[in-house]
């Protein structure tokens, strides 16, 4: 019975969501009025404390931290630099510029966390360059769109931050488990690139035959990734800082480059804010809604009902987590990847924990799956941003069709990992000294 009022609940969230409710209101409505309706207004009393318990945690706070160091890169003039810097070294491999878009994309990702301002903020340097260069535009937008993935699975990234605090995780366990994972994955994107558009690029000669001693000037703009990486990523796992208070160093540094690059006044300031504040509310509303739709489905003990149901099933691990791989990749095209993680982690995590799935390593493979979500039509976000920054006027169909071998890679990728879980397994456990 628990079980099908839960099946039911998640059918009437997707009827609304395709009725154009917000996500954040379709939540809402099925967890917190179908609780009320259920039990009343003792379990309205319990979901204010957990969401003022969860929404008070110092974790929750690195959320609008990482957003403003991203924004702060992108408006402040480091990340198209950081493009022309890897454009001249990586234009003479097969593929050109299309590895510079994959390069560009990890190396932003490892100070954004997020993957639509990643995909946003290298689409729109790199377009013009490839249009220059006359690189196939299906090829050109697949790469954008693929590269900007990488955003939320390489630390420090907003997914994992919430995924953390849905699954009690420990936060630099899961930045930890990305870390790997995401530059393999961005070295399988570059080749597949590198065997399936070898020949594009031809005419970008100018940037295979510029100097050795321009090309190494041009490797001082790579100094300020680096260095934010280094401290961030390094004040977390040296046990210097938490996840929050190494975003706040992230931030003050990132004012530093900013400075130094001559952007900083006070109306570029405001404008970085406003656009952190928006995007941190959007997630953080979606958060919210999701711990009280959590609330309700403990009340019913769907969860458990559902957790020895699988255990019934006698499935191993591998086929668990294929028949999840299929589920995901289907709900993906319908939901974007945030509402994707909020609403099934709180069901799910009890069953693969049940089978002996370690939730770190979980944490990655859900990631991957919205990763797939962010580049699968027709409610792929990336492919919408990749493609509202295009001002050729091509059609949508190139972005969805240049993306589409990417989902087939992120597929085979996260089956490799669950066959060698130790790929993600082997840096969070070396850290914690296991």
């Amino acid at each position: 019975m628990s079980i099908g009022i839960v099946f039911a609940g998640f059918a009437a969230m997707l009827v609304l969501m395709f009725l154009s409710m917000p996500v954040a209101v379709s939540i809402i409505t099925v967890g917190a009025l179908g609780g009320y309706l259920m039990y009343g207004m003792p379990l309205v009393d319990m979901m204010g404390g957990v969401i003022w318990s969860t929404v008070n945690s110092p974790s929750i706070l690195a959320i609008p931290l990482f957003m403003l160091l991203g924004e702060l890169l992108l408006r402040g003039g480091i990340a198209d630099r950081m493009y022309d810097a890897l454009a001249v070294w990586l234009a003479r491999l097969p593929g050109g510029l299309l590895h510079s878009n994959i390069a560009t994309s990890t190396l932003f990702s490892a100070t954004s966390g997020s993957s639509v301002a990643t995909a946003a903020t290298v689409g729109t340097i790199a377009l013009p360059a490839l249009q220059q260069y006359k690189y196939p535009m299906r090829a050109a937008l697949g790469s954008l769109a693929a590269g900007g993935t990488l955003g939320i699975l390489i630390p420090p990234s907003i997914n994992l931050l919430v995924y953390g605090s849905l699954a009690n995780a420990s936060v630099g366990q899961l930045f930890a488990g990305g870390l790997i994972p995401g530059l393999l994955l961005a070295l399988s994107f570059s080749l597949y690139i590198f065997f399936a558009h070898r020949n594009a690029g031809a005419e970008a000669t100018e940037l295979v035959d510029m100097p050795l001693r321009q090309k190494l000037a041009l490797g001082k703009y790579l100094i300020p990734p680096f260095v934010i990486f280094a401290v961030v990523m390094g004040s977390i796992y040296g046990g210097l800082a938490t996840p929050t208070e190494s975003a706040a160093i992230g931030v003050i540094i990132s004012l530093v480059f900013v400075a130094l690059n001559g952007r900083l006044s006070v109306e570029f300031l405001i404008e970085c804010s406003i656009q952190a504040a928006r995007t941190s509310g959007m997630v953080i509303i979606v958060l919210v809604c999701a711990l009280l739709l959590n609330v309700t489905i403990s009340m019913t003990g769907a969860a458990q009902a559902m957790t020895q149901w699988i255990a019934s099933l006698g499935l191993s691990q591998i086929s668990l987590l294929l028949a999840l791989l299929v589920f995901y990749v289907l709900l993906g095209m319908f939901m974007d990847a945030m509402s994707m993680l909020v609403l099934t982690v709180p069901i799910v995590i009890p069953i693969v924990v049940a089978v002996g799935i370690d939730p770190i390593w979980f944490g990655i493979f859900i990631v991957l799956m919205c990763e797939i979500a962010l580049i699968t039509p027709p409610v792929g976000m990336n492919l919408f941003v990749v493609h509202g920054v295009r001002k050729d006027g091509g059609s949508y169909a190139d972005v969805v069709w240049g993306a589409l071998p990417y989902v087939f890679v992120m597929m085979a990728f996260t089956i490799l990992l669950m066959f060698f879980p130790g790929i993600v397994m082997w840096l969070p456990d070396t850290l914690a000294g296991r």
